[in-house]
């Protein structure tokens, strides 16, 4: 499953939102799971992660009865923000309340396809820092090529 694209979409009256038919395609309930779980991700975005794929992304830290203690508050943080999202028949998903607040999303979301999940924007903030991507898009790639060095020990 690869997750790619750039959709606009609004929440409806019932604050649901349309996942959109390529992303949905790419879903194997078997594999994926067959409803995404919301979380507060990086930079200040709601993502949404296949079940599955969330359970074994999660599953796959060592887990401890006494861990590290600022493990811990991440985790208390984090999960206990994290919410089950069913796809209905419609291929819609409810997010919180607590969550659309949370991340300032209401009427127009952008929904980012970003490789094993997708990000929640709303539409005015990702239109607002377009010209700051487009500016830094050369150094994002640099950077980015570096990392992805590293951790392959410089193999190419």
């Amino acid at each position: 499953m690869l997750f790619l694209g750039e959709y606009e979409h609004s929440l409806d009256a019932k604050q649901r939102l349309a996942i959109p038919r390529e992303l949905r395609e790419v879903l194997n309930p078997t594999v994926n799971g067959d409803h995404f779980v919301a979380v507060p991700g990086a930079d200040d975005v709601l993502t949404l992660w296949p079940s599955k794929t969330f359970e074994r992304l999660a599953m796959s830290q060592e887990g401890s009865l006494i861990g590290d203690d600022v493990l811990r508050r991440f985790e208390r943080s984090f999960y206990s923000q994290a919410a089950r999202c069913p796809l209905d028949t419609a291929g819609r998903v409810r997010i919180p309340d607590r969550l659309l607040t949370r991340f300032g999303l209401a009427g127009s979301i952008v929904i980012l396809g970003v490789r094993d999940h997708l990000e929640l924007i709303a539409s005015a903030a990702w239109k607002a820092g377009a010209k700051d991507r487009t500016a830094t898009t050369a150094s994002l790639w640099q950077q980015a090529n570096q990392l992805m060095n590293a951790r392959q020990g410089g193999a190419r």
